[in-house]
């Protein structure tokens, strides 16, 4: 199997420079249609692709985004390996703005979303314990410092809904009583989903702020967020450039087993299963159901 790295850019990535051929290709999934076309190419002899999470001109909010049609299109055209790259804030003084945390775990809080592909008559379980790859979370650190930038490994991802920002009271709760390192929208249930699609998945979060708990910074800032963002949209960009060289052509097995996670996941018996439901899993789960 050969890698493709597929990239899913939130607020202030839209886009891959450098892509060899690069083309935007729309493609159908049964769960509807994925924020925006793809934009496919090659970099450095590695295929790649990229979506933009809210959609070109940011039209998505994090609650209307279809998060299943996502997935189910990266992996479609053969996506591999899943990196996310994101703004969020800092519940850490020493996670500052203009820093990247290499996300490791999640506290999912969000409730208006679809956050598994199976469902009735097609009941599916996957273990989410650690819910990204180690070996991508290496590559995504690597790249990262060589663009100079500050970067975390490891961090607890506090998945809200939004589209507002925290309360007081809630960014005290998450940073003192639950232990989260950083808050957004966007990574649950993208993460879980890609899980289910069996592709590892990693993620970048670009800190923007400190959310409301710092008694020095007061509430959120959105036009310093986006001050943040613009200022670091080089180091994004280069850190998604130095990823085709880190990972290689060639994909070999993951050794945790991301690529294996429905092995034993569907509990379904083959003649109960439902054919409609089946049908539309042909991308996430296909390697198991066919």
């Amino acid at each position: 199997m050969q890698t493709m790295i597929g990239i899913i850019g939130g607020s202030g990535v839209y886009d891959i420079s450098g892509l060899e051929g690069a083309e935007w290709q729309t493609v159908e999934t049964p769960w509807g249609a994925p924020s925006d076309q793809v934009l496919v190419g090659i970099l450095d002899g590695v295929k790649m692709a990229f979506l933009p999470r809210h959609g070109r001109g940011h039209v998505q909010t994090p609650s209307s985004i279809n998060y299943r049609a996502n997935i189910d299109a990266l992996k479609r055209i053969g996506v591999t390996d899943v990196i996310s790259v994101s703004a969020c804030g800092s519940f850490r003084d020493e996670m500052a703005p203009g820093d990247f945390v290499i996300v490791d775990q999640f506290i999912d809080r969000t409730f208006a979303r679809e956050k598994s592909f199976f469902g009735v008559g097609c009941v599916g379980h996957v273990s989410v314990a650690h819910p990204t790859c180690s070996r991508l979370g290496d590559a995504c650190e690597t790249a990262a410092k060589a663009t100079g930038v500050k970067v975390h490994r490891g961090g607890t991802y506090l998945a809200m809904e939004g589209p507002q920002f925290s309360t007081l009271a809630e960014s005290k709760m998450y940073r003192e009583s639950w232990g989260a390192d950083v808050i957004g929208m966007t990574n649950m249930p993208e993460a879980k989903l890609a899980r289910e699609a069996e592709m590892c998945y990693a993620s970048i979060a670009m800190i923007t702020d400190y959310d409301s708990w710092h008694p020095d910074h007061g509430e959120v800032d959105v036009s310093e967020i986006i001050k943040t963002l613009m200022g670091n949209a080089d180091n994004a960009r280069n850190t998604v450039k130095a990823l085709p060289e880190l990972l290689g052509t060639a994909r070999h097995d993951c050794a945790q087993g991301c690529d294996k996670a429905l092995e034993f996941a569907i509990m379904t018996a083959p003649e109960a299963r439902d054919a409609k439901l089946v049908a539309k899993l042909d991308a996430v789960a296909g390697r198991v159901l066919g």
